[in-house]
């Protein structure tokens, strides 16, 4: 697969019907409309395409400052992340989107960027503590009021009423709901700490509950696949002077 991150406003029409017709391979729940809407509050996409230019995964993304504390920090928050099933023993979708990141954060000039992101799939969770030293919530250390600061004032601007800061869970009015052939947590899984930690915190994940998840985006806080991924993605895009 080759990827390239675009503007919202440059995926045409032609380009969003493909997405969704991906989305909805994975997901029930949604509409067309919503799904729109849902992007046009996004400013990049990342578009993952085979040799033939035949969309096989995307990742929207919105970044932009937020002040926190009289500090003002820049933010991503991760929008519609799919990937065909096909696909998933391809690790084009880390390595691109961690090349991705790196590009925005060098093109709007920060030295770090953090990540904020709804998860109700633990196989999305689990990706935490594969590519990341510094994610939160997270079993084996408690939420920094810092950082649990941070996740509250964005959930709570993105979110509103639906957020819930007690349990750190968002309940959408129109939730996406994995369809049946993804849902679930296998029992062998919960041997993972990782994801038995997921599924009590996120008892709703079945019907669509989203958990709030946070992370720091800088190689220094990455894991050393984290590190692999973010050196061999910075090679695919290259230096910005913009």
């Amino acid at each position: 697969m080759k990827g390239k991150v675009v503007r919202r406003e440059e995926t045409g029409s032609k380009m969003r019907v493909s997405m969704y017709d991906l989305f909805c391979q994975q997901f029930d729940g949604v509409s067309f409309d919503v799904f729109n809407r849902d992007l046009e509050r996004k400013n990049w996409v990342l578009l993952l395409q085979n040799e033939n230019g035949v969309l096989c995964g995307f990742s929207s993304m919105d970044i932009y400052d937020v002040e926190v504390d009289g500090q003002t920090i820049a933010v991503v928050y991760s929008g519609d992340t799919v990937v065909d099933s096909e696909t998933w023993s391809d690790s084009a979708l880390s390595y691109y989107w961690m090349g991705a990141i790196d590009y925005l954060r060098r093109l709007y000039r920060r030295e770090r960027l953090y990540w904020f992101l709804l998860v109700s799939g633990y196989r999305t969770y689990r990706f935490l503590p594969v590519y990341s030293a510094s994610f939160y919530p997270r079993y084996d250390k408690h939420t920094p009021g810092n950082i649990q600061l941070i996740m509250d004032t964005v959930a709570s601007a993105r979110f509103g009423n639906n957020y819930n800061p007690e349990t750190g869970v968002v309940r959408l009015d129109a939730p996406a709901i994995l369809k049946s052939g993804y849902r679930g947590i296998p029992e062998n899984r919960l041997s993972d700490p990782h994801i038995k930690y997921f599924a009590e915190r996120n008892p709703g994940h079945e019907r669509g509950d989203e958990l709030v998840c946070f992370s720091i985006l800088a190689e220094d806080e990455l894991t050393r696949l984290g590190r692999r991924m973010w050196t061999k993605g910075r090679k695919l895009f290259p230096d910005t002077d913009d």
